[in-house]
């Protein structure tokens, strides 16, 4: 049987988390999903707990104490997480911040949608397409 698949999201607006926990729980419950609530949390629990690599890592861009970009760059260069794919996850669409987080290793820039619907068709695709997986297996 295969491993079960992690993901961590990074974002410090607790219902943006639950939204996005039930969003995935919707296209891939097979996906077992923590948060951390702003980067430095999230940098200090992935450095402290070497065993623990989440396979997708969202990162919201505006977050107090460490943005999104600098969040990324310091997971970037953790050797544990070298095979977790990384996503940005932000309200912003500002063509700097995708082109620098894409130069950081991003997978994708998501804009979070105001519908959930959307969020869901774009989950869906992450683990279809980005991922190879299919969400609706273990």
């Amino acid at each position: 049987m295969e491993k079960a698949k992690h993901c961590l999201v990074i974002d410090d607006d607790a219902d943006d988390q639950e939204i996005f926990k039930m969003c995935l729980n919707t296209v891939a419950p097979h996906v077992r999903c923590a948060s951390a609530k702003n980067g430095v949390e999230a940098v200090t629990m992935l450095q402290s707990n070497t065993g623990y690599s989440p396979d997708f890592i969202f990162i919201d861009m505006n977050m107090p104490k460490m943005n999104g970009l600098e969040c990324l760059r310091k997971l970037k260069e953790m050797d544990h997480l070298k095979k977790a794919k990384m996503f940005m996850y932000s309200t912003t669409s500002e063509k700097t911040a995708v082109s620098e987080s894409k130069e950081l290793g991003a997978e994708d820039f998501i804009v979070k949608p105001a519908k959930t619907l959307e969020l869901k068709e774009k989950l869906a695709w992450i683990f279809r397409v980005v991922s190879g997986i299919d969400p609706n297996t273990n």
